[in-house]
């Protein structure tokens, strides 16, 4: 029992059922990954912007991408077979604390290493003045810079924080990725808005003066599973970035529930988004998108986080064990770049799930606590499979992207108010 226990009282939780919501498979399998890359560096257009001898740098970022290893490595050994060196750049911004070394253990996270790719991976914060515009000093990473030639290569999506003709790809690739902290530090510096704006700027100052050879543009469905990869030359890509994020967004997952009292997210992490939780899923945005929630509660950090807890200022309730798994030299390198502290806030914190869940019900304003409208979701990626209370199953029978499985039923909770509902 905690101090606020009492207060919670008249916050019974209800009856879940077990939902799945339904969207189009239509990812690529390993093989087929393997051979799209092969075949596309096989094409005169690509392989002969590469010449024996010849020092390529590879991009590899920070987020939970599919697939990520496999298309690295496909690529690195395509370049190694035309007789260049290939080598990879962290090309992460301020993230993995802001250092070369938290940029490295972020990319072995995701099984990219020296040993796993066969090539060299060099990762330092240093930085060079490639060009100017406007405002705005041009950083490129050091190593990058000393390249004969820089492949991009990141994932094309919906940016969390921000909406314009270029969010997340490669564009934001070469500003904030390849500007390594510095460098986004001065693109972020007139806020979010801003931002599609300014990465246009940068991003056409990189092709201008750095040595991009080509761009591969990888893009997910709602699964987050890789269903195509587009290679791009230097000048393609500002004009036909636009053009796969449209695609992009359209194929992205969402909460096929308008609104609810209380959302929960059983993980929140860098992992599984940018901002720890991805606001085109589960609202909680200056922007009108996502899940429209009263209150939010988040129960754990993953570990593929390193203690990085972007996106908790999102929520309005979290656990001690959340708490307990925070690192602030990981989080808040994130917060001084962006030029922003309101996603990085702590909120509430509750001594177990039970109560995170129960406290974000009793601060609600308009919620029926008779029939409170819930949804628990695993995090903002894995969403096909989720639990919604019963006042909501109206709202889901009347939906054909959703199905109900089973019969209504109580959540489970250890006697330390720990959720033990697996779903």
């Amino acid at each position: 029992m905690s101090g606020v226990t009492p207060l919670l009282s008249h916050a019974v939780l209800p009856r879940f059922v077990h939902v799945k919501q339904h969207f189009p498979h239509n990812e690529l399998s390993c093989d087929e990954i393997v051979k799209t890359i092969n075949e596309m560096f096989q094409k005169p257009e690509f392989s002969h912007t590469i010449k024996p001898g010849q020092r390529i740098c590879i991009t590899c970022g920070s987020r939970g991408i599919s697939n990520m290893a496999l298309i690295a490595k496909t690529v690195v050994e395509n370049v190694a077979a035309l007789g260049a060196k290939p080598f990879i750049v962290p090309a992460m911004g301020s993230h993995g604390g802001a250092t070369g070394e938290g940029q490295l253990k972020i990319l072995e996270s995701f099984n990219i290493t020296e040993e796993t790719m066969g090539c060299p991976i060099l990762s330092s914060m240093e930085v060079v003045k490639i060009s100017h515009v406007e405002d705005m000093d041009v950083m490129l990473d050091k190593n990058a810079s000393e390249a004969d030639g820089i492949i991009v290569l990141n994932r094309i999506k919906a940016h969390t924080g921000f909406k314009g003709k270029y969010e997340s790809g490669l564009m934001k690739m070469m500003t904030i990725g390849l500007g390594k902290q510095k460098g986004a530090y001065i693109a972020h510096s007139h806020g979010d808005d801003a931002l599609p704006w300014r990465i246009y700027l940068c991003g056409s100052e990189m092709i201008k003066h750095a040595k991009i050879i080509m761009g591969i543009g990888i893009m997910e469905n709602a699964f987050d599973k890789t269903y195509k990869l587009a290679f791009l030359h230097p000048g393609e890509i500002p004009v036909q970035e636009p053009v796969l994020l449209n695609e992009a967004k359209a194929a992205m997952g969402r909460i096929y529930i308008d609104a609810c009292d209380v959302l929960v997210l059983e993980k929140i992490g860098k992992n599984y988004s940018g901002g720890g939780m991805d606001p085109n899923v589960v609202g909680r945005s200056r922007l009108p998108i996502g899940i429209k929630s009263e209150r939010m509660c988040i129960f754990d950090l993953s570990d593929e986080s390193h203690g990085n807890a972007t996106g908790m200022g999102r929520a309005d309730v979290c656990t001690k064990h959340f708490l307990d798994r925070v690192s602030f030299d990981d989080t808040y390198p994130n917060a001084i770049t962006d030029h922003d502290s309101s996603v990085y806030k702590i909120p509430l914190v509750m001594e177990s799930e039970q109560e995170a869940i129960k406290a974000a019900m009793a601060i609600c304003l308009n919620i029926d606590f008779s029939s409170p409208r819930i949804l628990v979701l695993k995090n903002s990626l894995e969403i096909e499979d989720i639990l919604i209370s019963e006042s909501l199953i109206p709202q889901a029978e009347g939906n054909e992207n959703l199905t109900i499985l089973g019969e209504p039923f109580y959540l489970e909770f250890d006697n330390d108010g720990k959720l033990l509902t697996k779903f």
